[in-house]
């Protein structure tokens, strides 16, 4: 299936407007993702971009969720699932077989729907992951801290409570929480799956406001079924539907002028 584009947005090799002089820091290459007989991502090809938010729209059953999970091969814990078609992160295909599955899930950091804080101490959970990786200095291990709680927009919030149970914190705050313990890690691309379906819009904000800062040193991919908060917190937008690929443009472009008429109707609430 041809795949629609926006006119600002180049096919092939090149860099599409908005992106800077970067070149993708990943590409996903027809990509087919099956779970037993059934591909539920079909023929996909996908550049992301360093320094730029990437939101992945689409109704419920359209494949953005397996598509997230492909990027650091989580899909890879299902024993139903296989693929065909690559993935190159900074032009090494991910399921080479010497990839280092634990290291390229460091380098691609997620943060999940639900907020799972370990039952432990706000600085410990932010301090668990850079300790798996081998970080034992105590000064190191704050700075991280305090580095993660900062960028997630937290710190102000916390620093005095960081021997506190991070499950005392609210729902919201936990949510940065988890976006602070990814960032410890010093991932290269962000992963988010609709980080914001269960907070209030003060909290949804501050992560959206994460993001914008986040952005200038990550490449970051956000997952979300609200439409409104694509248009606000991305620079680049791909549309899917039922495990396809439709549309892939600038933000602004995919919604005020979308080259795909499926595209127009699921933004304006037609069907989704």
């Amino acid at each position: 299936m041809n795949v629609a584009t926006s006119q600002s947005e180049v096919t092939g090799p090149a860099t599409p407007v908005g992106s800077g002089s970067h070149q993708a820091k990943i590409v996903v290459e027809d990509f087919i993702a099956f779970f037993g007989a059934q591909a539920v991502l079909r023929n996909i090809h996908l550049s992301i971009y360093p320094r730029q938010r990437l939101a992945i729209i689409g109704p419920a059953g359209s494949g953005k969720t397996t598509l997230l999970r492909s990027l650091n091969r989580l899909n890879d814990l299902d024993d139903d699932f296989r693929h065909t078609g690559r993935i190159l992160l900074d032009g090494g295909d991910i399921y080479d077989s010497s990839t280092d599955v634990a290291a390229l899930r460091r380098r691609v950091g997620t943060v999940y729907a639900v907020p799972t804080p370990l039952p432990w101490a706000i600085y410990d959970n932010i301090a668990y992951g850079p300790r798996l990786a081998g970080v034992r200095d105590r000064r190191r291990l704050d700075e991280l801290v305090e580095s993660g709680l900062r960028s997630a927009f937290l710190w102000d919030e916390v620093k005095d409570r960081l021997g506190e149970a991070a499950t005392n914190l609210s729902g919201g705050q936990q949510q940065r929480l988890c976006l602070a313990r990814v960032l410890a890690l010093e991932p290269e691309v962000l992963l988010l799956d609709e980080p914001c379906s269960g907070l209030d819009p003060i909290s949804t904000a501050k992560i959206e406001d994460a993001l914008a800062e986040l952005k200038s040193r990550y490449c970051v991919v956000l997952v979300t079924n609200n439409t409104k908060q694509a248009a606000r917190a991305s620079d680049r937008t791909a549309f899917f539907l039922m495990g396809e690929l439709v549309e892939v443009g600038l933000t602004t472009q995919v919604f005020t002028n979308p080259a795909d008429g499926r595209t127009g109707d699921y933004i304006t609430g037609h069907f989704g």
